[in-house]
């Protein structure tokens, strides 16, 4: 059975490139896509995501806002942080700020590695290294 992944993202170019590196991976799916952190908390409680994505900074509710919230409502559900400010944004700081990863947008390989760690336990390479999105 694949695991699904909710991706929250503003950037619609981010959202379709993100969309289209997951469709890369046989064992996954995306069961729904957002802009906004409020549109993540909804969809992540009508599609019950094995994994959530989100990036930091979107309208109306910002990533790590939306993070609290679904933590609340799926504490085992594992959330990735995307995030331009990746060096201001310390993995130290992960358990504080409800994720289970911080991971810098665009790093495609870290993100996957990290899909397939969290979803699978496996760090995954799976994926060429030159793969782009």
């Amino acid at each position: 059975m694949k695991k699904t992944i909710l991706l929250a993202d503003d950037s619609p170019i981010v959202g379709q490139s993100l969309y289209r590196l997951l469709a890369t991976e046989a064992d996954c799916e995306l069961c729904a896509q957002a802009a906004d952190g409020y549109e993540a908390i909804s969809l992540a409680k009508q599609c019950n995501p094995d994994l959530v994505i989100l990036d930091l900074s979107m309208p109306k509710m910002n990533g790590l806002e939306a993070a609290r919230e679904l933590k609340k409502i799926m504490p085992t559900v594992p959330i990735i942080l995307l995030t331009l400010h990746a060096n201001t944004v310390n993995e130290s700081f992960a358990e504080n700020l409800c994720v289970d990863v911080i991971v810098p947008k665009g790093d495609f390989k870290h993100l996957m590695d990290s899909v397939r760690t969290l979803l699978f336990g496996e760090a995954g390479d799976r994926m060429d290294d030159s793969a782009t999105v």
